[in-house]
Parts: C-alpha cells; structure tokens; sequence
C-alpha cells in the first residue's frame, strides 16, 4: 500500500463519518481515528514476518554465594543507615568548587552547620549553590566533580550525631 492510498482512505473515512477504521494486511496493519476533538490520527505500522527462534541449551549449574559476599551489601546499608543523605534538588552538573581556583567547600571529615553552602550545581549556565538542611560531619561526597547529576541523586552523607 502507497502513500497515496493511504492518504486516499483517510479522506474517505473521515467524509463517512466512523470514528475508527482499523485495517490489517499481510504486510502492514493501520489503525485512523477520527474525532472532532482530537483530529485524525493515524497509526501505521508494519508487520515484520514471525521468525522462528531456536532455544539456546541452558546449563544448570548451582550457584552457590559465599555467605560474606551477601553480608557486605547489607552490614553497608545499616551503617549507611545511621547517615543523612542529601540529594540533589534539580539536574545539572556538580561542582565542589565555587570556581577552579577556589579551595572546596566541603571535605569528609569536616562539620557543617545548618544553611552552610556544600557545593553548586550548574544548570542552563546558571549555579545553583546547594545549602545543607542538617548540621553534622560529612562522611562520604558520593558524586565527584564537575560530574552530571539527576533530580534526587544522593551527593553527600552526612552524621547528624
């Protein structure tokens, strides 16, 4: 089926009034709506042939885990636990520095106040600086710098003790 075919039935359903016309050939499958609100749409895709897919042979071997490889990633989330994360509240790029020549803001081991700037965050040319919502020490900067960041990714952990 052509352009000009399709072209030609859209016309004709849309003067005969259906608000949905659905057409299935061997090659291709074609679904146009209409409505008063919405317009016409068209969907059109093709119908590839069904290819026959051969099994791969599985081996069944036991998988057997050390017992300490399971226990690390969990003694690692109930230390982690204990800590304040704070996320990022917009995407952009991290920057530890308010400029390269500039010393960091913060480093791990060092004690923040409440309202103290930790790092900026560039988004569409402009910095963001990013101010800490806890006082404590910071433990671990989880990103590093001048590296992109999402909306709610962790950057720093934070002992509120």
């Amino acid at each position: 089926m052509d352009i000009k075919e399709i072209q030609n039935l859209i016309k004709f359903v849309a003067k005969s009034g259906a608000s949905e016309v659905k057409l299935e050939m061997d090659d291709i499958k074609i679904t146009i709506k209409t409505g008063s609100e919405e317009g016409t749409a068209v969907h059109y895709a093709p119908v590839a042939a069904p290819v026959p897919q051969v099994a791969a042979p599985v081996a069944a071997a036991p998988s057997v885990a050390p017992a300490s490889e399971e226990a690390a990633p969990a003694a690692a989330a109930t230390e982690d636990s204990k800590y304040i994360t704070i996320k990022s509240p917009i995407i952009g790029t991290f920057y530890r520095k308010p400029a390269p020549d500039k010393p960091l803001f913060v480093e791990v081991g060092q004690t923040i106040a409440e309202g103290d700037v930790l790092c900026v965050i560039e988004a569409m040319k402009l910095f963001n600086e990013i101010e800490s919502e806890v006082s404590g020490k910071i433990v671990k900067i989880l990103v590093d710098d001048a590296s992109p960041v999402e909306f709610d990714q962790p950057l720093f952990l934070v002992d509120p003790s």
